[in-house]
């Protein structure tokens, strides 16, 4: 398709006193068209975790299988717990402490407001003993508290899932020392749905900005859908949704970063995965659609060859746009009325005239065979 059909010349005109060349025509598919752009970017997860120890200590046991899917909750890593369980005894046994000193500060106070009603006690003594009851109810709360850091440390030797997705290796192995907040030990994606980010010129963003104006202007409700395709994938088969763009363009790049939503129910698709994607980038409108096979070149110029009433041809400058249905959209050249050659173009140069053999075009191009 790519050679010239102005450069084969002579060697494919028309050979004096022999038959006119056959050729299979067609008219163009005709029919309302939606036009998408495509854009490439990569996909990432919705939430990522590095997950990291809250208390210090030797790494005890470890709960997964490298690059397994783990769930929410799911037991990862084991701190050595004797330390963090002899603090939490010691704090129960001070919260005992506390609690009896209260009690009987208590009863020795309410003892001194009884006798302090029948003048047998002064009143400096009953000051005593109230302050002894407060002091009493502090230290209680006080070391209540204490207990209450003392389990959650000794909870947090305990390093679980804090989202369910893919999990990395592990950083560290059995025995090696874990430092809080600090010792980096793995790594947990979520999976299903993924975010895909691309990034958009400022041409297709007023495009579609202009589509989503129009579609709120008619009453409609604005599209969000789009497509996503694979390295190595021709077709777009892949439903997302448009779930984020970018408040401001960079001026750098002169693009906006937009985001799609996609399912990942079979877990295909990774974060840092290479893809594209398809999103609407005109509303509805009549479109002239033609078989790629049918365009042919001339340096800077893409054409077609056109065939009148009478079998002559002549070729026919036309604007291509993307690819819809199977079909190369044409922006400008034709009407959808000609008769255009769709095989044969190596036979074929201005002027001479053809044998037509007649096809007509299905709304959809089969692909593969399908």
């Amino acid at each position: 398709m790519a050679i010239s059909a102005f450069a084969v010349g002579a060697a494919t005109a028309q050979m004096p006193g022999g038959p006119p060349p056959k050729v299979t025509v067609a008219k163009p598919v005709v029919k309302d068209v939606v036009e998408y752009d495509e854009f490439t970017g990569r996909f990432a997860a919705v939430d990522s975790v590095d997950v990291r120890a809250r208390v210090s200590g030797y790494l005890e046991k470890v709960g997964f299988t490298d690059g397994a899917i783990v769930k929410k909750d799911d037991l990862l890593f084991v701190i050595d717990r004797r330390p963090y369980k002899a603090a939490l005894d010691q704090a129960q046994a001070s919260v005992a402490s506390a609690q009896a000193r209260l009690t009987f500060a208590q009863t020795d106070y309410e003892r001194a407001q009884s006798l302090q009603r029948t003048g047998n006690i002064s009143d400096q003594l009953v000051d005593q003993r109230r302050q002894s009851y407060v002091s009493a109810r502090a230290d209680l709360d006080s070391a209540q508290g204490a207990l209450r850091n003392a389990q959650l440390n000794f909870d947090f030797t305990e390093i679980k899932a804090p989202v369910s997705g893919r999990i990395s290796r592990r950083n560290i192995s059995v025995g090696n020392l874990v430092n809080a907040n600090d010792t980096l030990l793995t790594n947990i994606v979520t999976m299903d749905p993924i975010y895909f980010y691309f990034d958009v010129d400022e041409r297709s963003y007023l495009a579609y900005s202009r589509v989503l104006l129009m579609a709120r202007q008619s009453g409609n409700e604005p599209t969000s859908d789009a497509l996503l395709a694979l390295t190595g994938e021709r077709e777009f088969k892949r439903p997302a949704k448009m779930d984020f763009i970018d408040n401001r363009i960079d001026q750098a790049s002169g693009t906006i970063q937009a985001r799609v939503i996609a399912e990942n129910k079979d877990l295909l698709l990774v974060p840092g995965l290479f893809g594209r994607v398809q999103v609407t980038g005109s509303p509805p409108h009549r479109g002239v659609l033609i078989p790629d096979e049918a365009i042919a070149t001339d340096q800077d110029r893409r054409f077609v060859w056109v065939v009148a009433g009478d079998g002559t041809v002549s070729a026919k400058v036309v604007r291509p746009g993307p690819r819809i249905d199977g079909y190369r959209l044409i922006r400008s050249g034709l009407t959808g009325d000609e008769t255009i050659v769709v095989n044969g173009l190596q036979r074929v140069r201005p002027g001479i005239k053809v044998t037509p053999e007649r096809q007509e075009l299905p709304p959809v191009k089969a692909v593969n065979g399908q």
